[in-house]
């Protein structure tokens, strides 16, 4: 039980720190491309997530290593660190990046919030994670209050590529949400989503060069900017990150995954807070669903973990 709250706690700073990143994102995609942008996230990510891993691995007196104890387990490592690298950060958080610089906000979020449904699935066939009755019905509510928070309003503005790439954003980060639950088995989370940042550098460096140009390097002059550019390095990479995997590996990835709805709830605040943006009986009407599903799967993921070791 006590994995389990130190896990919720771990996923719902995860989602709320997503949850206000969007505020500062639309602001910086104003000035820096998606891609450019990304690999400025990263790289800033990997250098806090290296000196925290260095500086933890001191005081174990263990030098930061992916070897498990043979060579074929380490080259296993190394791929399923690649693969995470590529699958979630390079291609699940570059097609969101792009996705929402191209399609409608409302639309946006609910494609994106599909993604604790494919984590539900792929746990079940990846993980064997049992699909019971009760976290169907968890994730439907919490779905519907996500609906409801949002809208299900596709308007003539909605743009189809962008859309896509929402989707593919979705699928993908649920297999990270997977793997990286896998590779706690073998490494720390610490030690997971920093070599998967890592390889995520790598994949992102071309791409960014591609759209990079002397104005986005200019515009990083400006303090707002950096500011902007600093947060999302720090607090909503390596930080959230971090705990979105610790999340993960302390909890079931099914019920874990429905923390993930309480972005729309949190960049809703912030916009009202920041943006002086209305809020309405959807919001809170939609908040309260989302939060009773969410509870509905986790304070009752211990006895379902039971029942599956009796079996």
């Amino acid at each position: 039980m006590r994995k389990s709250l130190l896990g919720a706690i771990c996923l719902t700073l995860a989602a709320s720190i997503w949850g206000g990143m969007y505020v500062v994102s639309k602001y910086v995609l104003k000035y820096i491309s998606p891609f450019p942008l990304l690999f400025l996230r990263y790289a800033i990510g990997v250098i806090v997530l290296t000196a925290v891993l260095w500086i933890t691995s001191r005081r174990n007196r263990r030098v930061p290593s992916m070897q498990l104890g043979s060579r074929t387990t380490w080259w296993k490592s190394v791929i399923l660190f690649a693969w995470i690298g590529f699958i979630g950060y390079f291609v699940s958080v570059g097609s969101q990046f792009v996705g929402t610089k191209l399609a409608d906000a409302h639309t946006g979020a609910l494609i994106t919030a599909a993604s604790p449904a494919f984590i539900f699935v792929f746990a079940r066939f990846l993980l064997g994670e049992r699909l019971s009755g009760r976290k169907v019905r968890s994730l439907v509510l919490a779905s519907m209050g996500v609906i409801v928070v949002v809208g299900w309003n596709f308007s003539k503005g909605t743009h189809l590529l962008g859309n896509l790439y929402l989707l593919l954003a979705a699928v993908t980060w649920a297999l990270l949400s997977v793997y990286a639950k896998v590779a706690a088995r073998y490494h720390s989370s610490l030690a997971v989503t920093t070599y998967a940042l890592a390889f995520a550098l790598v994949f992102t460096a071309p791409v960014a060069y591609h759209q990079w140009d002397s104005y986005q390097l200019q515009a990083l002059s400006h303090p707002l900017l950096l500011a902007g550019v600093l947060y999302l390095g720090v607090v909503s990479t390596a930080l959230a990150f971090f705990l979105w995997n610790k999340g993960m590996e302390l909890m079931d990835a099914g019920p874990g995954s429905l923390f993930f709805f309480f972005q729309p709830v949190v960049g809703g605040l912030f916009g009202w807070l920041l943006l002086g943006e209305q809020l309405t009986w959807n919001f809170f009407a939609g908040g309260v669903l989302i939060v009773i599903g969410v509870a509905m799967a986790v304070l009752n993921a211990p006895e379902e973990v039971q029942l599956s070791l009796q079996e």
